[in-house]
């Protein structure tokens, strides 16, 4: 056990961050099963849910082998142990991975489905058409649908958000207001501001809901055109095609920044893929979950199973197609709150003040286009370096670290294997010890104790890392195990004056609860070489 690791780089994800708010005090692995010693007579609400979900997932991957199994459990459960890495790696090719997570997308079309049901379905029973407001018992009962599809799916934080954006869009009809507006997003967006703050700087809030507030903005723009010649198969096929591509559009930068890449056949495979999730796959899911207690739910089972193999049908073709996927490198601090901005005024502001959006949106993307990537990057182990050259980041080490090195190359965007990557000519290599050069600074890479023991001083090196704990005085600036964990990963960089900065992870992270355990965190400084 150990615990949550940094960001790999400074200003990058924190996990140590996440674990802090997701309630994670460490982390670890095990050779052997983790038994429980004792079973509690009457498992708590939390622990009989887990085992219901896990039940159900284990019952669709028997039902279902193979890939659409897994995804069947991913939807209805949330389980997405029985995902294959190679078709999660398709998903994301083709722009699809959203629809394993359960989010807005699966919570509209579930809760969608179970108003339209029942009020039609009330409807046609003429007592109660007729003296009760059938539309209101619909919402109240979609909404409890909602409720236990947000319990069955392990409430993770993205289906809460879907959760209460439903919620307030039902409790809206129930009022008698109109549902879809601005100001039903607005106010579910402060609700899960005020519940959870920290979902702010998530890719979940972001992309959801600017994909929602960009659909309600478009939707709500094409009322002011006469569609009423148009057969309904159009306007059908036009609602398809505009949502698809709006939601893409408003998606797309947040995607970018958070995963460094773009699909560039998304929008086709959306179109293709989407609408099968309202029409089939998600009444399917609900028609087996009520013909189970009877026995009978592999009628439901046969249809999402038909469903799924489509979806993956579709992800495979589309990520096959050469030029699929561009990648770019990881913007700076000020990119995203910029381009929400723009992106807002773009949709909130009227007439010439909207130019001032437009504006902010091209000045976030030439702000991104110009940013640089550090010149050296050090791990917070001491274990691997990454310097940039001319063919890309050339790492230290063929192996090892392969999660922190994944993580550089992905933001530097260039996902090359880590062998690749450290057959790149950049460092001079030795005997347990590496070489770079930065502006004129000389950095050395000393592993493994022995090796540490055999150099003398700094070995004329102005900067020196260690995996080890202590390295003792050294004549340069050193960074053994025990400084790393005051300063975290470090990046180095050339200023435009020449000068050398070398940027702290916990300097740019700041004292933080999370991070306190570590002592005061190290702040950046530059250096003369």
């Amino acid at each position: 056990m150990r615990p949550p690791a940094g960001p790999a780089e400074p200003g990058g994800f924190d996990c140590q961050r996440h674990a802090w708010f997701q309630g994670i005090g460490a982390v670890g692995y095990t050779r052997t099963p983790v038994l429980r010693l004792t079973v509690p007579e009457r498992p708590d609400y939390t622990m009989r849910v887990f085992g219901w979900r896990m039940d159900l997932s284990r019952a669709l991957q028997e039902a279902m082998p193979g890939a659409a199994g897994g995804v069947a459990a991913a939807i209805m459960t949330g389980d997405r142990s029985g995902i294959s890495q190679g078709t999660y790696d398709a998903l994301r090719a083709s722009n699809l991975a959203h629809l394993l997570a359960i989010s807005g997308l699966h919570m509209g079309l579930l809760t969608g489905f179970a108003f339209a049901l029942l009020r039609y379905g009330l409807a046609l029973v003429p007592v109660i058409a007729l003296r009760l407001p059938v539309k209101k018992i619909a919402a109240f009962c979609a909404l409890l649908a909602g409720a236990f599809y947000l319990a069955l799916s392990g409430g993770n934080v993205a289906t809460e958000r879907a959760f209460v954006m439903v919620a307030v869009i039902l409790c809206d009809v129930m009022l008698d207001r109109r549902a879809l507006t601005l100001r039903a997003v607005a106010i579910a967006a402060v609700i899960v501001l005020v519940w959870q703050p920290e979902a702010l700087t998530g890719p979940g809030f972001q992309m959801s809901f600017a994909a929602t507030t960009a659909l309600v903005a478009a939707f709500g723009a094409l009322r002011r055109f006469d569609f009423t010649g148009w057969p309904r198969w159009a306007k059908g096929a036009l609602s398809l095609v505009l949502s698809s591509f709006v939601a893409g559009i408003a998606t797309a930068p947040f995607a970018a920044a958070h995963f460094n890449q773009i699909p560039h056949y998304g929008l086709l495979a959306n179109v293709v893929s989407v609408p099968l999730m309202g029409l089939l796959i998600m009444p399917a899911g609900v028609l087996a979950l009520f013909l189970a207690p009877l026995g009978l739910w592999e009628m439901g089972l046969w249809l999402m199973e038909k469903g799924r193999m489509w979806i993956l049908l579709v992800a495979e073709t589309v990520s096959s197609w050469g030029g699929a996927v561009s990648f770019l490198h990881a913007p700076r601090p000020l990119v995203l709150p910029l381009m929400a901005l723009g992106l807002l005024g773009v949709i909130l502001l009227r007439g010439r003040l909207r130019f001032a959006g437009v504006l902010a949106v091209m000045a976030t993307l030439m702000i991104w286009a110009q940013s640089k990537r550090p010149d050296l990057l050090v791990a917070d182990d001491g274990a691997l370096m990454g310097m940039m050259t001319s063919e890309g980041r050339a790492l230290s080490r063929a192996s090892g670290s392969g999660f922190v090195a994944g993580i550089w190359l992905e933001n530097d965007g260039d996902p090359v294997p880590q062998d690749a990557a450290a057959a790149r000519e950049g460092f001079l290599r030795g005997e347990r010890q590496v070489r770079a050069e930065v502006s004129g600074l000389q950095v050395l890479q000393v592993s493994g104790k022995t090796a540490l023991a055999a150099t003398e001083g700094c070995d004329g090196a102005d900067l020196l890392v260690s995996n080890q704990v202590d390295i003792g005085a050294r004549p340069c600036l050193a960074f053994g195990l025990a400084k790393l964990r005051t300063s975290g990963a470090l990046a180095v960089s050339t200023r435009e004056d020449g000068g050398v900065r070398v940027t702290t992870a916990r300097g740019v992270a700041g004292a933080r609860p999370w991070n306190a355990a570590f002592g005061p965190p190290m702040q950046s400084f530059d250096l003369w070489p």
